[in-house]
């Protein structure tokens, strides 16, 4: 029997750079029966900025609550079910601005949102886009792209499909326990980059954990336009 809708909406302009990370650092947020995904044995931690826009939960609207930015923190898991492998994606956080999805997210479903002051800029000058996401833990933290204004597929096989096509989340909910849901999207394109700025206290924002990515380079830095999205009811695995 398919799986029900949980929530629609559209995730636009997502801005996102990719850390490299030692295996260990991540062996204590990996959920239960998961295990770590690798791009060219890689091990990689992503920041990422979007936008949520027209949201819809079981198909309503909320008011106040169909439009919004969120930042976080990703890696890269994935799960054996039937022989198969599914790859999916674990947050060591989620920033939002609205107090009511941190509650509901963190109290129902056991995630690891946090609410915080947060605004974002989309501009289009001359043949670039300018896309900014900013949130305020302490001081405003900032995250930057300028990229030519032009949308182009992914290639198969690319570091982008890796990154972007991971279909599933997984969540720790207890010692024995992870909860699993699916997400659904098209294929996205993505913009050529040609600047940005990070401008981020990870340890203030994530943790003592990741304060090193403060002044560490991203490998790679990625602008993708984005689609309408379904996220699948969840399951405990």
């Amino acid at each position: 029997m398919p799986t029900k809708s949980f929530l629609t909406a559209e995730w636009r302009k997502l801005a996102i750079a990719n850390y490299e990370v030692n295996k260990n650092l991540l062996t204590k947020f990996l959920p239960k029966k998961t295990e770590l995904d690798l791009w060219n044995d890689t091990c990689y931690v992503s920041l990422v900025g979007f936008k949520f826009v027209n949201t819809r939960l079981k198909g309503f609207r909320i008011p106040f609550h169909s439009d919004f930015e969120e930042v976080n923190l990703r890696f890269y898991v994935r799960y054996k079910e039937n022989g198969e492998w599914k790859r999916g994606v674990t947050f060591i956080k989620e920033i939002v601005t609205k107090p009511a999805l941190t509650f509901v997210a963190n109290t129902i479903y056991g995630e690891k949102y946090e609410t915080m002051p947060m605004s974002h800029s989309c501009q289009t000058i001359d043949d670039h886009l300018h896309v900014e996401y900013s949130w305020k833990k302490e001081q405003w933290q900032n995250f930057r792209i300028r990229a030519l204004n032009k949308a182009i597929d992914i290639s198969e096989g690319s570091e982008e499909e890796f990154i972007t096509e991971h279909y599933w989340g997984y969540t720790q909910l207890n010692s024995l326990t992870t909860s699993e849901y699916g997400v659904e999207h098209p294929k996205w394109k993505m913009y050529t980059i040609r600047d940005y700025s990070i401008n981020v206290d990870f340890g203030a924002v994530y943790g003592n954990a990741f304060s090193s990515l403060t002044n560490e380079q991203p490998l790679s830095v990625m602008l993708a336009e984005g689609s309408e999205i379904i996220v699948k009811a969840g399951r405990q695995i």
